[in-house]
């Protein structure tokens, strides 16, 4: 797979402008009316897709009360602690076309269900963390015994959570040999909110490996370098990686764990990849963190064995048969997640641990936050 040319591109994912950001900032925008001018806003949708008909339109204006009153409670649940009126807003837009061109009852019943999957999306999966097993071989290492990496990514800490408390108690019983963390370790609406950055500290504080913990900045608006120094100032535990290198042995022999900042523009990092590579032999093991998947070409031709990155979060909601809705990659679905081949590289983008901020829905469908146990030999 040969690197692309993204040099005249004006948007890129996980920056400002991007068009994840087009269709968010807008009805970002919802979350500032009152409650009672939101109300009418939601029965006057209602009335139009019941075909101004009143009976109708109050059955439906009813689900979105129901789905209103369903993610408002999330933050007193300690579930998530995002806006609600926002993703009500989405969702009634999405509900609307039900009833507008389903004949009664069955648009009531499509109704149901999408009252059961809104408290699937929003109250039950973004909290079912599961675990990932990976193996990779290596004419390279050939050892005895394999290494046992735990790849994290996107954590994006509100608040602790169920979630952030299931993933130490996995950390814990794992017991890795080395822990990889690929980047945002806040949620983008908590970014210089101090609480949640001393909830992040508390969880980064308890991560511990025998053969270290290394992090890389996720993306710019979602983790600064003053707010990322801030968040491991102290931790003797973690070594944060900005155009760095480190090595690790592992029964007599060396991995190198290369880590780079991300802008979100290939042509910008792949020079700081290769400076920082400058000097390695090729018969070194070289596994890259780096935030984004958008690398990967570049990496695989400069001679990286495994990148680990996270970013896309899988969509978070994922269709059966298709997946990702939206894949925020340059390389849109080819790099959604999981398990890839590039090159002679290996490449794994995680679905991570936690949600996207803003005005967008903090919800999983199909979609799973993951922690990756990669056996290496």
């Amino acid at each position: 797979m040969q690197p692309q040319d993204f040099s005249q591109r004006t948007k890129f994912p996980g920056t400002s402008g991007n068009d994840f950001d087009l269709v968010f900032k807008p009805i970002d925008a919802m979350n500032g009316l009152s409650a009672p001018l939101f109300a009418v806003l939601l029965f006057a949708v209602a009335f139009l897709a019941a075909r101004l008909e009143l009976v109708p339109a109050l059955i439906l204006f009813a689900f979105y009360l129901t789905d209103w009153g369903m993610i408002a409670l999330l933050p007193r649940a300690r579930k998530s602690f995002g806006p609600a009126k926002s993703p009500v807003f989405l969702l009634a837009l999405m509900r609307a076309p039900f009833a507008l061109l389903l004949p009664f009852p069955w648009w009531i019943v499509a109704e149901l269900i999408g009252t059961a999957l809104v408290l699937y999306g929003f109250w039950i999966e973004p909290h079912r963390l599961t675990l990932t097993h990976q193996t990779l071989k290596s004419t390279k290492l050939g050892f005895q015994k394999p290494l046992r990496v735990l790849h994290l990514a996107d954590i994006h800490v509100e608040r602790i959570t169920a979630r952030e408390r299931g993933l130490l108690d996995m950390v814990q019983t794992l017991a890795p040999d080395l822990i990889l963390f690929s980047g945002d370790f806040l949620n983008l609406s908590y970014t210089r909110d101090a609480l949640a950055q001393a909830h992040a500290r508390s969880v980064l504080e308890k991560l511990d490996a025998p053969l270290g913990v290394f992090a890389v900045s996720g993306s710019p608006a979602v983790d600064p370098p003053d707010v990322v120094s801030k968040l491991v100032e102290g931790m003797d535990n973690i070594q944060w990686l900005r155009q760095e290198r480190a090595v690790i042995e592992h029964e007599g022999k060396h991995i190198e764990i290369i880590g780079l900042d991300c802008t979100h523009k290939p042509f910008v990092d792949a020079p700081k990849l290769y400076a920082t590579m400058n000097g390695t032999g090729p018969e070194t093991f070289r596994i890259l963190l780096y935030h984004t998947p958008d690398l990967a070409p570049e990496a695989a031709k400069a001679g990286i064995d495994l990148q680990l990155s996270g970013h896309t979060h899988g969509g978070q909601v994922r269709i059966p048969l298709y997946g990702a809705v939206y894949a925020a990659s340059l390389y849109g679905k080819k790099f959604e997640s999981g398990f890839r081949r590039v090159g002679n590289m290996t490449l794994y983008v995680s679905r991570g641990i936690g949600l996207e901020g803003g005005g967008a829905p903090r919800l999983r469908f199909n979609c799973p936050p993951e922690v990756v146990l990669w056996e290496i030999g």
